[in-house]
């Protein structure tokens, strides 16, 4: 795990941005594994942003995101589908046919988790991995005690997670008990993952998933199993940080993150 500290929400969701930015032109083909939130709105604009200006070209890639509700219609603006397509979709060139969410309204819901794990199997698996973290230490909808090896499949929503999403429904009641959710292990299959958190309501949790033990009762800390996983922090995200220091220094004097310094 690498840890990347901004000065600011705005550098860190831009530098985000420019990572993708980065392996979409390496890779026209590239399979992106996609997150909501609004964490992610920024990355999203910054994204719209470079199409329009520098001709970021969406047109071959494909696209997985982590999560929907069960339950809701595609067409429901507290879905994930809307959210895609209010943020990102609708204002680049994507083809619509290579965006994938799972289906929150499927009669089997778990021959839908097959389907979906089966679609990202057939597009090769995800390259990378856009992801948040929830206050109760979730990647996608994984809540406490979710298995490190896990699938795609449904999940009751814990207390914590319906009370952080009771803003956008109008209050908790209204809030939908499961999800949808690519499993821990399908995300941790992904060739490079890539998480952002931003604000000093995450930095309790981000402490304890980039430096604390690795636990199923936090899921973002499996992500300290990966290969080729990059947490993007701002500065008051990373104050819980004991290591902060050197991952300042990382950025500031490795070659690879040279051209986003140069950014700057």
């Amino acid at each position: 795990m690498e840890v990347v500290i901004r000065p600011d929400a705005d550098a860190a969701a831009g530098l985000v941005a420019r990572i993708i930015a980065m392996e979409l032109r390496a890779n026209p083909h590239l399979v992106l594994g996609l997150a909501t939130g609004r964490t992610m709105e920024s990355v999203y604009r910054v994204l719209v942003k470079m199409h329009r200006k520098e001709k970021l070209d969406f047109s071959l890639c494909s696209t997985f995101n982590l999560d929907e509700y069960v339950g809701l219609a595609p067409d429901d603006p507290h879905s994930y589908r809307h959210y895609m397509n209010e943020h990102l979709f609708r204002h680049v060139n994507i083809d619509p046919r290579n965006t994938h969410l799972p289906n929150g309204q499927a009669p089997d819901l778990e021959a839908e988790c097959r389907s979906y794990e089966a679609a990202i199997a057939r597009f090769g698996g995800i390259d990378l991995q856009l992801l948040g973290i929830g206050r109760a230490g979730h990647i996608g909808f994984n809540e406490p005690l979710s298995a490190l090896h896990s699938r795609t499949r449904v999940k009751a929503l814990a207390p914590l997670t319906l009370k952080q999403n009771a803003e956008s429904f109008g209050g908790e009641a209204n809030v939908p008990r499961r999800a949808i959710t690519m499993g821990v292990g399908t995300i941790l299959e992904c060739r490079r993952g890539l998480l952002l958190a931003t604000g000093a309501e995450k930095a309790e949790i981000i402490a304890k998933a980039v430096e604390g033990p690795i636990t199923s009762m936090i899921s973002a800390t499996a992500l300290q199993l990966h290969a080729r996983c990059t947490v993007v922090v701002d500065d008051t995200a990373a104050s819980r940080l004991e290591g902060s220091e050197y991952y300042r220094r990382i950025f500031a004097t490795e070659p690879e993150w040279e051209q986003f310094r140069n950014l700057e």
